[in-house]
């Protein structure tokens, strides 16, 4: 089975998924068939509530990876040319991958350089990811680009 507009070579591709992961609604057991044990693998991945690329369905994040940074799970944001973007704060974005060199211009959190965050499967822009002389870090993704689960 192949997506269009996916790429299926990418380790976060929903192709390389089970599909529990990238359906909309995971399938139920059928009357009479087990279920995980609760704490087996098969019932964390269960469990396990993924946010996705709106573009591709990549895996992205958790919902457990959201964070709080300068009071607030959540952010909006104008940047210099005036293009507002409301983002929710993660401490990890495994299907996000950082690029281009760190800057602390204009800057939204003082103390933090940014870095563009773009998606690991079809290299949209998601957000930033942010990092501080400490080694304090998190990614500031844009909410409007992802696909939270139900």
């Amino acid at each position: 089975m192949c997506l269009e507009g996916t790429n299926p070579d990418s380790p976060y591709s929903p192709q390389r998924l089970p599909p529990t992961i990238w359906l909309k609604t995971p399938p139920t057991p059928e009357k009479g068939e087990d279920t995980a044990p609760e704490g087996s693998p098969l019932a964390e991945e269960a469990e396990e509530r993924l946010i996705l690329c709106r573009e591709c369905l990549s895996p992205i994040t958790r919902e457990e990876e959201q964070t709080s940074m300068s009071g607030a799970s959540q952010h909006t944001f104008a940047n210099p040319a005036g293009i507002v973007f409301t983002i929710g704060c993660f401490s990890a974005a495994e299907g996000c991958a950082p690029v281009g060199p760190p800057s602390d211009e204009f800057t939204w959190f003082p103390g933090f350089a940014w870095r563009v965050g773009i998606c690991r499967g079809c290299l949209a822009h998601l957000g930033w990811y942010f990092s501080a002389p400490s080694g304090a870090a998190f990614w500031g993704l844009i909410l409007d680009h992802l696909i939270f689960p139900p």
